[in-house]
């Protein structure tokens, strides 16, 4: 009888955990309690919705992201292979068309054979019952008593069960709604195609004048239990700021952030801007337009106010106004194991952001490297660790820190990879390419491990 295993969320991690651990012969029972009920950041009811950005960030191989890509594509990954075959123009990075990616990921998990999809809340958790947790950072009030209740009883030295920091999502602009001749077609350093994006420079004033606007005008409070435990301070992650935070931080802050003018002269005067906002497609057919880095908590008139008053925006049709909303996270270095078992729970696992890997290619990197850890322990083979100094092994890594007693989310970095022997190249770009090369190397000898096994583990 083939083994079975529960799958709690429908969102990129629990969606690659399904295809993983149905590849490697085990029967999935996947849930997704939308359209019953949404969390506060979903628009859709469908599975893999990208909740934030469109942008998967960068393709090349000397960008620890894109690494990770590569490493998941040789993986067989559900959601990176959905995304290059959704793609949108966006220079240097992998952006897709939101419907037509998680179009491809239903469709595939609905016809494979051995996923059963369930559209239901789940609102207990069976410690008996083989499960990966992949709610995302907004569970439920039911899922998220349950949570509690099972890391109570398996850790009850744990002096915290679950953290919490601030995400955003930046607003979405009609493109027919724009005044396009006060912008131009630009990637940075003309990267990919040159013109994915359309960039709006500024001069001096403009920016000066949105900086203040950013400073001053009104934002949306945050309720008493959304900055419960943390000082009265909203406890924001770094990597994801909402631009006024980043403009109270100093008049030049946003030129040295999301609107950085640097790699983006005029194509035609040569002309390096003061300041540039970049939109990015949100769609294949570019009828929409995201604003790159402005995630943001200003209330909505007052982001009408401001971003009105950027250049060839004046008409400007809001398709969505940015958002805030409370994400929850583990404490990963002290709850979980490196194939993401909770330490004291052996059928259950966690993966995605409710872990504190923070971004949509980490959340797909847990949810395949707790799918794979889920599917061997139920057919019987052995662990077998992801390799070291492979971008997989950077996202486990970072949830394995337990130097730091204040565990914070983090996108896939290079911090934790071993330097090369000597003699490295002495440039970086140069460098990490040759620690991508390493690090697939070391992937392709386990990837050859795992179909060795998948193949032994199907026969049975």
């Amino acid at each position: 009888m083939t083994a079975r295993l529960r799958i709690v969320g429908g969102g990129l991690a629990g969606c690659e955990a399904a295809w993983q651990a149905a590849e490697h012969g085990v029967s999935v029972v996947l849930y997704e309690m939308r359209p019953h009920r949404r969390s506060p950041a979903h628009a859709t009811d469908h599975l893999a919705e990208l909740v934030c950005s469109n942008s998967l960030r960068g393709s090349a191989l000397e960008n620890a992201v894109g690494l990770l890509k590569e490493e998941l594509a040789r993986l067989g990954s559900l959601i990176v292979s959905s995304a290059r075959e959704s793609a949108v123009p966006a220079g240097g990075a992998l952006a897709v068309d939101r419907v037509a990616f998680a179009n491809l990921v239903e469709r595939r998990l609905y016809e494979h054979p051995r996923i059963h999809v369930v559209r239901q809340e789940v609102t207990s958790l069976d410690l008996e019952e083989p499960t990966i947790v992949a709610c995302g950072p907004l569970p439920s009030k039911a899922l998220e008593s349950a949570l509690d209740a099972v890391l109570r009883a398996t850790v009850p030295q744990a002096t915290r069960t679950r953290l919490h920091y601030y995400d955003a999502a930046s607003p979405i602009v009609s493109a027919e709604s724009l005044d396009v001749s006060k912008m131009y077609a630009k990637s940075r350093y003309d990267k990919g195609a040159g013109d994915d994006y359309l960039n709006v420079p500024l001069d001096r004033e403009q920016y000066v004048r949105f900086v203040r606007d950013l400073r001053e005008l009104p934002k949306h409070e945050a309720k008493a239990f959304e900055a419960q435990g943390s000082g009265g301070n909203l406890p924001y992650f770094e990597g994801c700021l909402p631009i006024e935070e980043l403009a109270a931080r100093g008049e030049d802050a946003l030129r040295f952030g999301p609107m950085k003018p640097v790699g983006l002269r005029h194509p035609q005067t040569g002309a390096s801007p003061y300041a540039v906002v970049q939109l990015r497609k949100e769609n294949a057919a570019a009828t929409a337009y995201n604003l790159v880095g402005f995630q943001t908590r200003l209330t909505w008139p007052a982001q009408r106010e401001a971003f009105g008053k950027l250049p060839g925006f004046a008409d400007a049709e809001w398709l969505r106004l940015g958002v805030m909303h409370r994400n929850a996270f583990l404490d990963a270095p002290r709850l979980l194991l490196p194939d993401l078992r909770l330490r004291g729970a052996p059928q259950l696992w966690f993966a995605g952001q409710i872990t504190g890997a923070e971004g949509y290619v980490e959340a797909a990197a847990c949810g395949a490297i707790a799918g794979i850890a889920a599917a061997r322990r139920l057919t019987d083979l052995v662990e077998v660790p992801v390799p070291g100094d492979t971008a997989l092994a950077a996202v486990v890594a970072h949830l394995q820190n337990t130097a730091t007693p204040d565990f914070q989310p983090s996108n896939v970095t290079w911090t934790h990879f071993s330097p090369l022997a000597e003699p490295a190249p002495r440039a970086r770009r140069e460098r990490r390419a040759a620690m991508a090369a390493r690090a697939l190397h070391h992937l392709d000898r386990w990837i050859e491990k795992l179909h060795d096994d998948r193949a032994v583990a199907l026969v049975r």
